[in-house]
């Protein structure tokens, strides 16, 4: 199977970062074996910006030009996320939110698979706008990982949109496990096996300071302590290279090279290295930085840190140490150059893990993501068949006096349905089945079709409506329970306002456990009063292709209707099921309307007296007896 899928990385495209490399290597690999691919980065570079956004506007009308025609990988800069303190030239970088919407909105994709998608960054912009299924990948170690606190509730709600979540290291996921329950899937970095230079004699070190710079100066104390007799030379590798090793004696200056990025790329550097030192002491480790040496065939000298540890156990090869402990550092590395035979021991051997087989895994992880959408083709035959019915309008969600928060007679309730023109209606009254067989049984009598439905409180995973059903469903089973028994009865599995954090609804996590389960969602209640929690219920319903439905939740009788559903009259689940594919969902949401319901509500069944509000009630049946139609 194909995918379309975009791989967003959160640092400037031109970085020699080990996100954007597997970003990179993922997307070369994937778009190798048939896929279209889409590089979504930030960038430093204007010229990219500019043949990006001139890119953009070309494809407005036909999005899928944004692909490669050739089926390579297209990189697309989306500008660069920086604070206006920092902006130079005539006018800002491209608006890196304006731009990454205009591609996720336009562009198919079956994935947006997000690196680091911690806020504020690239990557968490594109979970913000990401209508497909979406991948997230986590790479930094876990002290980074900690540093993310600051803006915790700002990343879990960008965290609740991804649909698979992948650590680069064991250490990393374990973090974010304690950090940001969820399940999280080890995906190791690969390792290319890159072109070496072969050795002359000298043991070549390399100390690579873009993301070790904190411990240069260990790495430095180090070589000073090596004994003047060793044949070794070394280099530091630094983007700028800036490095204060002008106080160093002139026997270790003479021994060693500073290279900026300008000279070199790292992968050089790596490649003509024997050893590749990574001291880290513990604030910023850069585990891809052993993952790439291990790639170039270089071996490395790595500060006993858990996810150095878990690089160098998993590949076999290696030297470690104590964080700080530059004694130990320096005994390794003089080991190294005084017995180079166990550096030859590595020279020949395959990097242990290739970029084929991290595409293999995500492969896999993008099979079994997919496998979970749902057949929107139905049932043709029979939608063909309803196209022949008349249409009814249709209020899928509502309570009667049955509830324990509605005081609506059903009485009331049908003869109110009449008036507003529905043709059928759910009556889904709180942990309660009785006041929709009421209606259901009066139904008839005023023209009305009637739903049987029970909106279920589960234990802890929010509410469901069990649809078509015959008897009570009772509160506190968890959520997977409560749907068994509502297939046991034959009935349908309807989510109501699955991500109104306002009140106790499913999570994200629960949602995905059953999502194969769901037969439809409510994707528009008037009720809501953030219009953005319908939307992420459209979002939802939309990636995974489950049916959308809508309805008043009204608890009061002037509540009703206030949303309905245009769809073909039908008999039974099966065919209300495939006249909802392609029903119409007519209404949109309102503060005034919210807040009027809200306040009849209250009126009705707080503010006002048991003996008034039993008095209105006899008044309320009595009309709508009187008007039932004769039969």
């Amino acid at each position: 199977m194909s995918f379309s899928i975009a791989q967003v990385t959160p640092f400037a495209w031109e970085d020699e970062h080990e996100v954007n490399a597997f970003a990179g290597e993922l997307a070369n690999e994937l778009a190798a074996r048939g896929h279209r691919l889409l590089v979504l980065a930030p960038s430093r570079s204007s010229a990219l910006i500019r043949d990006s956004r001139r890119l953009i506007r070309a494809a407005r009308d036909a999005p899928e030009r944004l692909f490669d025609p050739d089926g390579g990988v297209r990189v697309l800069g989306v500008g660069e996320l920086m604070p206006l303190a920092r902006r130079t030239g005539p006018s800002p970088p491209v608006d890196v939110a304006r731009t990454m919407e205009e591609v996720l909105a336009r562009v198919p994709l079956d994935f947006v698979h997000v690196h680091e998608p911690f806020a504020p960054s690239a990557s968490s912009v594109a979970l913000r706008h990401s209508r497909s299924l979406n991948v997230g990948s986590f790479h930094a170690p876990a002290e980074r990982v900690l540093s993310t606190q600051v803006a915790r509730r700002f990343v879990e709600l960008f965290f609740g949109r991804l649909d698979a979540r992948t650590a680069s290291f064991a250490a990393t996921g374990d973090v974010m496990e304690r950090v940001f329950p969820a399940r999280y899937e080890l995906v190791r970095p690969g390792a290319a096996r890159a072109p070496r230079t072969p050795r002359d004699g000298t043991v070549r070190l390399a100390f690579c300071a873009q993301e070790e710079r904190p411990a240069l100066r260990l790495f430095l104390r180090a070589l000073r302590r090596l004994p003047g007799d060793l044949d070794w030379e070394a280099v530091v590798w630094s983007p700028t290279g800036a490095v204060p090793v002008g106080a160093m004696r002139s026997r270790v200056r003479d021994r060693l090279r500073v290279v900026s990025a300008a000279e070199a790329g790292e992968s050089e550097i790596l490649a003509n290295a024997d050893v590749a030192v990574a001291a880290s002491l513990g604030q910023a480790p850069a585990p891809g930085l052993l993952v790439r040496a291990i790639g170039a065939g270089a071996l490395p000298v790595a500060a006993r840190l858990p996810a150095y540890e878990e690089v160098v156990e998993s590949s076999g090869r290696g030297l470690l140490f104590e964080p700080g402990d530059v004694d130990v550092l320096a005994g390794q590395l003089e080991r190294l150059v005084r017995e180079p035979e166990v550096l030859d021991r590595f020279a020949g051997d395959p990097p242990p893990r290739s970029w084929g087989d991290v595409a293999d895994q995500a492969e896999e992880i993008y099979a079994r993501v997919a496998a979970r959408r749902h057949d929107d083709a139905g049932r043709p035959d029979v939608r063909r068949r309803l196209r022949e019915r008349r249409a009814i309008d249709v209020d899928l969600h509502m309570h009667t006096d049955h509830s324990g928060d509605c005081v609506t007679p059903v009485d009331v309730l049908l003869a109110t349905a009449r008036e507003r023109g529905l043709g059928a209606i759910a009556v889904t009254d709180h942990n309660e089945i009785s006041g929709a067989l009421d209606a259901r049984s009066k139904a008839a009598e005023y023209g009305v079709k009637v739903i049987v439905g029970e909106e279920v409180k589960t234990a802890d995973q929010g509410e469901v409506i069990g649809l078509f059903i015959e008897e009570r469903i009772p509160r506190g089973l968890t959520l997977q329970e409560t749907i068994t028994e509502i297939r046991r009865q034959g009935g349908l599995v309807y989510v109501p306002h699955p991500f109104d954090r306002l009140h106790t609804v499913p999570d994200y996590e629960h949602l995905l456990d059953v999502v194969e389960q769901i037969d439809a969602i409510e994707v528009f209640n008037p009720r809501i009063a953030i219009p953005a929690f319908n939307e992420e219920a459209v979002r939802f319903a939309a990636k995974y292709r489950i049916v959308g439905g809508a309805g008043s939740d009204a608890h009061v009788a002037k509540g009703l209707g206030a949303v309905r559903i245009r769809m073909r009259d039908f008999d039974g689940a099966e065919e209300f099921l495939e006249s909802l594919r392609d029903a119409d969902i007519i209404g949109r949401p309102s503060s005034l309307r919210y807040a009027h319901v809200q306040a009849l509500k209250f009126l009705q069944t707080r503010a006002t007296p048991s003996a008034a509000r039993r008095a209105t009630r006899r008044r309320k049946v009595a009309r709508a007896v009187a008007t039932r139609d004769p039969q």
